[in-house]
């Protein structure tokens, strides 16, 4: 039975409701009027229901798909702006119990390099990542309670936000570990993390318990409800995502966006970000091993169309894809992607010898190349981490973002951070790129107050004060 408000995984996100909704998808891929109906209302940037993407997914008529595409690009435009977030996953360590099928850290993976980080060495890769010119992390590590516990997290959360590095710092520490109780979500929070990431990988339950044999990852439910448990332990910005190619792309779109629908609808808060990998070649994994595999031009799609279902959230890319994808997401609907990214354990501080990667990268410029790339494509690199740091998360964040109010703080305060960015990291030419970039971006901001404030926060980043925010 489907119910939303429910606390139970197999009726918030309900196998017969999925397959019903994407029997109705099937049916009305070319009922123009209906579809036309959807596009039309999702312009007041409200969003649209889960059966109501299923329809725009397996709509099979050009002139709407494109009409579609725009609106995507017409919603981020309204509510983010051309400002796109960076950051950078940190690995601590790849010991895992777990026996996920498609991940090079699974149990039984006997040629991957066992690595964890100590404090010192966590030191030297948040000094690296400083000095590239991170301001947000992602933390990374696979479950195992000997190796990994809670504890090990948590002190090295505290180390990262205890260096300061010339004028570097890492501001927003994220943290995707496996699912963990009320109790370990509360220290979390604590901890003074930002957003709480895990994906659910698939959602299909049956093909879940495939893909995951042994170890605390095989209990569907726990993994499922582990959202519902961060937001009760306090956590109000948590991170959604599956892999796309487990499982057939159009059950997890449905899925994603149920899961998104429960969340909203028991806590009154939506997803911070949705994560959209494909799974790709990694140590021990041969992704010909999976039939599922989503073509780039429909992963294209489901990006447009989870900006349309959820236009408040951030939603994400990593160094999974290749620059020329990771353009054509931009455009669709991403917000935020990695840049630099080593998914290594130690992979910033000094070169790997020994494979410890959690997959291989398709994008490998350095941060430098990526910020200039994004501002030559007109974007704005936002090193910004101000609405964690002024307690604008949870309801207080969606409040602004689903009203597009949000732009009259980021905006400003990307220039701010990208000013930082270029003055303390970047080569010649990404220095004179940006600095002509916020020229004339600074015009664009409305409020005069504002503006002024800006400009004269530019001047003192100049002169080598750090840090402002609205």
């Amino acid at each position: 039975m489907y119910d939303p408000k429910s606390m139970k995984a197999t009726e918030f996100i309900d196998d017969s409701e999925i397959l019903e909704t994407l029997a109705y998808a099937e049916e009305n891929k070319s009922n123009y009027e209906l579809i036309n109906s959807i596009i039309e209302r999702a312009r007041d940037c409200k969003g649209v229901t889960h059966k109501e993407a299923a329809v725009l997914l397996q709509c099979d008529i050009d002139e709407l798909n494109n009409k579609m595409y725009e609106l995507a690009k017409e919603i981020k435009q309204n509510i983010y702006g051309n400002r796109i977030v960076m950051f950078a996953p940190l690995y601590l360590s790849n010991y895992c119990i777990n026996s996920c099928v498609y991940c090079p850290y699974h149990i039984k993976n006997k040629n991957i390099c066992r690595k964890k980080l100590t404090q010192d060495e966590v030191r030297k890769e948040t000094i690296a990542l400083q000095d590239m010119g991170h301001k947000r992390l992602a933390l990374e590590a696979g479950e195992d309670p000997k190796n990994n516990p809670i504890e090990y997290i948590l002190e090295c959360i505290d180390t990262i936000y205890s260096i300061k590095h010339k004028n570097g710092a890492i501001r927003r520490v994220n943290v995707n570990i496996a699912a963990t109780t009320v109790e370990n979500y509360k220290r979390l929070k604590d901890a003074g993390i930002g957003t709480y990431i895990l994906f659910q990988e698939t959602y299909n339950k049956a093909n879940y318990e495939v893909l995951h044999p042994m170890g605390p990852k095989h209990d569907y439910n726990y993994h499922t409800e582990a959202m519902d448990r961060a937001m009760q332990g306090g956590i109000d910005d948590v991170g959604l995502g599956v892999l796309f190619g487990l499982n057939t792309y159009a059950y997890e779109l449905v899925g994603v966006l149920m899961h998104a629908e429960h969340l909203e609808a028991v806590f009154g808060v939506g997803p911070h970000t949705v994560s959209v990998p494909r799974i790709c070649p990694a140590d021990d994994i041969d992704v010909g091993d999976f039939t599922n595999a989503v073509p780039d031009e429909i992963w294209q799609k489901i990006i447009a169309i989870i900006r349309i279902a959820l236009p408040y959230t951030g939603m994400i890319v990593s160094t999974r894809e290749t620059p020329k994808n990771r353009e054509k997401a931009l455009e669709l609907g991403i917000s935020q992607i990695s840049g630099a990214s080593s998914t290594s354990v130690g992979g910033y501080a000094e070169q790997e010898e020994e494979n410890t990667a959690q997959f291989d990268r398709n994008d490998t410029r350095t941060l430098d190349e990526v910020v200039l790339w994004l501002m030559e494509l007109g974007y704005v690199p936002s090193f910004c981490t101000a609405c964690y740091r002024e307690g604008r998360t949870g309801d207080r964040f969606m409040a602004l973002a689903k009203t597009g109010s949000i732009r009259n703080c980021c905006h400003p305060n990307a220039l701010m951070t990208l000013k930082e960015y270029l003055i303390d990291y970047a080569s010649d030419k990404t220095k004179a790129v940006g600095e002509a970039l916020i020229k004339k971006e600074l015009l664009t901001i409305p409020n005069e107050k504002v503006r002024a404030i800006a400009e004269k926060n530019l001047e003192l980043i100049s002169e080598g004060q750090r840090d402002f925010r609205f």
